[in-house]
């Protein structure tokens, strides 16, 4: 069983940068791929990245290049850093974990998810 209770969202101007972490209880979580993901009011809960154990990474095309996720097994923490932040990242974002180590884009893969950050962007 795993916990995972989300922090550092805001609100920032365009451009900015924001940088959200992720503390998970539980001894397994350093065996467990964690994932971002974000949802915009009337849209779709959405991949943004995900690493597996090995911190290997994985990004969604529309923040590639400006995202970067980072895990941290000895804490059972991971991190999202948001650089040259955009209007359209606004949104609630979540963390995830997926017991499979797949760090896949599909939200069905994680069983076990936070509560959300709110990520504000203004123009």
């Amino acid at each position: 069983q795993v916990q995972l209770v989300e922090s550092g969202g805001g609100l920032v101007q365009a451009g900015g940068s924001l940088r959200l972490s992720c503390a998970a209880s539980g001894s397994t979580f350093s065996s467990y791929a964690v994932g971002w993901f974000r949802q915009a009011p009337g849209k779709e809960r959405q991949f943004v990245a995900a690493a597996q154990s090995s911190g290997r990474a994985y990004y969604a095309s529309s923040v590639q290049g400006r995202f970067t996720i980072t895990r941290d097994n000895a804490k059972n923490t991971a991190s999202l850093q948001m650089n040259s932040l955009k209007p359209e990242d606004t949104a609630v974002y979540y963390c995830a974990a997926d017991g499979n180590d797949c760090a896949s884009y599909a939200i069905q893969e994680y069983s076990y998810w936070g509560q959300g950050t709110q990520v504000t962007v203004s123009s």
